[in-house]
């Protein structure tokens, strides 16, 4: 059996008949270097199985990694599944690319930050993590980081004003205090189950962008005069049509029921669109509904959704932008408020 030689970049230049140098400039300076000189080197390497200097040791001595990593909210399974996340991601990594900057994407559900944090430039992270100990160590860690829909006070951040657009969203489907409200939230409670909410006083205000929206259409709720049930608001861990449906069904057949739903993301509006229908409910005769994202189905539905589009293109970008240019502040983006039948 052959074993394959380890070759240094000291071995391959003896081997050759050449100074360090001159292997170095081969593969990092090529200016240096007459073309067909270096390409004879290359060549020579590429026979011998070396194909360049140690990178990993290389970033280490210069403190340079050329790598972001991308902090999610949850498991990256779920989240690159996910339009609104997967267009975010879009964003960043055409600036990263551009940047010669490699992307690593990091699930907000691991243990800690710390397992890659001495091999990346810094962190954009996109939400609050599941695993709240993530935005903890995040605080402390001595990299460069950019949040995203959330603040942990380290100076860099984007989002767009999620306790207003939730406000003038909801405004758009409440017409009279006799209005009956569901909620159907996100992740407003750290469980994966699909449950009510009963007791708002427990919940963390301000520490999600789920907190800022629900914020946001409490005030409406207020002005309108309507009354909102304490059984009314919905926990939903994850914005898919699976568990959409139970929060949905759960809804409509409840006493009495209601006439209007407040959804935090477009798929679990467009699960309660599909659920009343299925009963045999006029939208928005009967049930009138919005959403919050602004995803491409939300105007293929029937009737399409009124709900918020966000530039999550755009709010990717600019979050990688922040990150290069080593921004110390906060950008909010703006929002539209797309007005589509279904209230």
């Amino acid at each position: 059996m052959t074993t394959t030689k380890h070759w240094t970049l000291k071995s391959i230049a003896n081997e050759l008949g050449v100074s360090n140098a001159t292997v170095s400039n081969a593969f990092n300076r090529p200016d240096q270097l007459s073309e067909k000189r270096r390409n004879d080197i290359l060549a020579a390497c590429t026979k011998l199985g070396y194909f360049g200097p140690n990178k990993a040791a290389q970033s280490l001595r210069k403190g340079k990694f050329d790598t972001v990593a991308l902090v999610l909210s949850d498991s990256v399974e779920y989240m690159v599944s996910d339009p609104v996340a997967s267009k975010f991601m879009k964003g960043v990594a055409s600036v990263l690319e551009q940047e010669k900057l490699n992307l690593l994407l990091f699930s907000g559900s691991s243990d800690s930050v710390n397992a890659v944090a001495d091999f990346v430039d810094g962190f954009i992270c996109y939400g609050r993590p599941r695993n709240a100990l993530l935005a903890e160590q995040l605080k402390q860690v001595k990299k460069k980081v950019v949040t995203v829909d959330f603040d942990i006070h380290r100076n860099a951040s984007v989002s767009i004003d999620n306790k207003l657009a939730a406000y003038e969203v909801a405004k758009l489907a409440l017409q009279s205090p006799a209005d009956n409200v569901a909620i159907l939230g996100l992740r407003l409670l750290d469980t994966h189950l699909t449950c009510r909410v009963y007791d708002l006083d427990l919940l963390e205000i301000d520490m999600s962008i789920a907190h800022q929206r629900l914020q946001g259409y409490l005030q409406a709720i207020e002005e309108t005069g309507v009354t909102l049930g304490n059984d009314r608001i919905w926990n939903i861990p994850e914005s898919n049509a699976e568990y959409a449906r139970i929060a949905a069904k759960e809804a409509l057949n409840s006493t009495p029921r209601p006439n209007v739903f407040l959804c935090m993301s477009d798929l679990i509006a467009l699960s309660v669109l599909g659920e009343a229908q299925a009963m045999g409910l006029s939208v928005p005769e009967d049930v009138r509904v919005v959403g919050f994202d602004g995803i491409d189905e939300a105007t293929r539905s029937t009737p399409p959704l009124t709900t918020v589009y966000q530039y999550s293109e755009q709010k990717g970008r600019k979050a990688a932008q922040m990150f290069v240019s080593d921004a110390v502040h906060a950008e909010v983006l703006g929002y539209e408020l797309r007005l589509g039948k279904s209230c």
